[in-house]
């Protein structure tokens, strides 16, 4: 692991040094103004990897060129989002990188979830499930386990809540229709949308999803709730039962039921 500067940046410049991998003082001063008025004139749109990374860092280490860190480090994870999901340990190993640059990286990845909870949670959900996915994909992508979530909506399609009601196993989740319901009602919510991740990273609903979501929809609408969508997780891709017209079915199916009996 590396040694940390005397000035306390944590940046690897042990007696006012630059590590290894930085340039020296003063001389990426003309490339990060390139980059940050290239982000103030088009955001993120052409940016690489690399260069996303690149500025994070230099947040931290504001007189260090950190283009080969940036480099190393997307060469090891693969992406920008391992970069910002990967174990603090693991990143104080890279030579060059401190404290300060982690806690920058991680506060940057916290931030983001957080601004895509508000996000949701302050506006209505017009049956978008990418929405929904690019949301909850930041807390499930990486889940071993399976994780049933739920979104209560009030009669606007305004989310009042989020909750996780049920973990399961690797490959499958105990979820009760009872209990989804039970909150429903103490959240006074008018419809739902069920959420839950595959850890195989294969979205493809398996038979008992496809029969759970069809107990949900009945059992919410002998209350008179209306589920919205069933929405599975899979790896960079998701499958909606709205989507696919399955909800509009299941649908259907009740109001038969209901002639019949």
């Amino acid at each position: 692991m590396e040694t940390q500067g005397q000035d306390g940046n944590g940046d690897g410049g042990g007696n006012g040094r630059p590590p290894d991998n930085c340039a020296p003082y003063g001389k990426p001063e003309g490339h990060r103004r390139r980059l940050r008025e290239k982000f103030l004139k088009g955001g993120l749109n052409g940016f690489l990897d690399y260069e996303v990374l690149e500025l994070l860092l230099t947040l931290a280490t504001p007189r260090r060129d950190c283009r080969e860190l940036a480099r190393a480090l997307l060469g090891e994870y693969r992406t920008l989002r391992a970069v910002l999901e990967a174990d603090v340990r693991e990143l104080l190993r890279f030579k060059g990188l401190g404290p300060r640059n982690v806690f920058g990286l991680r506060f940057i990845q916290e931030v983001s979830g957080r601004f895509l909870r508000d996000r949701m949670m302050s506006r209505p959900y017009y049956r978008s499930s990418k929405e929904v996915f690019d949301y909850l994909y930041h807390s499930l992508r990486d889940v071993k386990r399976e994780k049933f979530k739920v979104l209560f909506l009030d009669t606007k399609n305004r989310i009042i809540e989020e909750k996780t009601l049920f973990e399961g196993t690797v490959d499958s989740s105990a979820v009760y229709p009872r209990e989804v319901v039970k909150d429903a009602l103490r959240y006074d919510a008018s419809s739902l949308i069920f959420i839950h991740n595959h850890p195989s990273g294969d979205p493809e609903p398996s038979l008992s999803d496809r029969q759970i979501t069809r107990e949900l929809v009945f059992a919410a609408r002998v209350l008179q709730l209306k589920v919205l969508d069933h929405i599975i997780i899979g790896q960079g891709c998701y499958f909606s039962f709205a989507d696919q017209g399955l909800i509009e079915d299941y649908d259907l199916l009740f109001h038969e039921w209901q002639r019949k009996n």
